[in-house]
């Protein structure tokens, strides 16, 4: 399995090589910032019409997840879809395929600053959510412990011999856990940018995901 073992706040995690994180003792599955029904959304602001796949692309990797994991519990942490037009013009067999994956599950929402929350669909709808050690919530709050957060679409680069690899990649020191972002049509913050070096510790490390995840030291400099 394309995954990397990782541990906050005495909690055994797994971040998968998809940018999804996995908690195994609670059956739970995590994922941020899909910004289903991007493409709609640029469309409509710009006129930019970009191929209308992205949504498809992110459930068929969610569902793939969640087949691997079998689990019962979906937190998606916020910006799940690019905005709250987006939402309602998600096209009839998306929907229908998205409560297919809710079914027989616990699934919540957590609030995003691009969705307040997305009413038309099941689940539950929260701003945070603390389960044991951990608490979830879109964005880091600087000083907070035990927490998963999303927000920043985190990306790092790792030079080698050859040349230089760039990929979405998980932010982990021991107070904090920031996703990459997990929908198709999404950019990235640098991890060398100033609000992710201020937010994580010296220490931090960087996962970065693909086929093989790969951690490294929190990359602080420009490549």
């Amino acid at each position: 399995m394309n995954t990397c073992d990782l541990s906050l706040a005495s909690a055994a995690l797994k971040a998968f090589g998809s940018g999804a994180l996995y908690w195994p003792d609670q059956a739970l599955l995590c994922v941020s910032d899909l910004h289903l029904g991007k493409a709609e959304r640029i469309a409509r602001r710009s006129g930019t019409q970009l191929p209308p796949y992205e949504t498809r692309d992110t459930l068929t990797r969610l569902a793939a997840d969640l087949d691997t994991t079998n689990a019962r519990t979906v937190i998606c942490l916020g910006d799940s879809f690019d905005d709250l037009t987006a939402a309602r013009s998600l096209p009839e067999d998306e929907r229908l395929w998205i409560a297919r994956l809710q079914a027989g599950r616990r699934w919540i929402w957590i609030e995003g600053n691009h969705d307040p929350g997305p009413i038309e669909f099941g689940g539950t709808h929260l701003a945070e959510l603390t389960l044991g050690p951990l608490t979830f919530r879109h964005i880091a709050e600087p000083g907070a412990t035990g927490e998963i957060s999303g927000h920043y679409h985190p990306k790092a680069t790792l030079q080698t011999r050859a040349r230089a690899i760039s990929r979405p990649a998980f932010l982990i020191d021991s107070d904090k856990l920031i996703l990459p972002a997990y929908g198709t049509y999404t950019g990235g913050l640098r991890s060398h940018d100033h609000v992710l070096t201020n937010l994580m510790r010296p220490d931090a490390s960087a996962i970065l995901t693909g086929p093989r995840p790969v951690q490294v030291p929190m990359p602080r400099g420009a490549a």
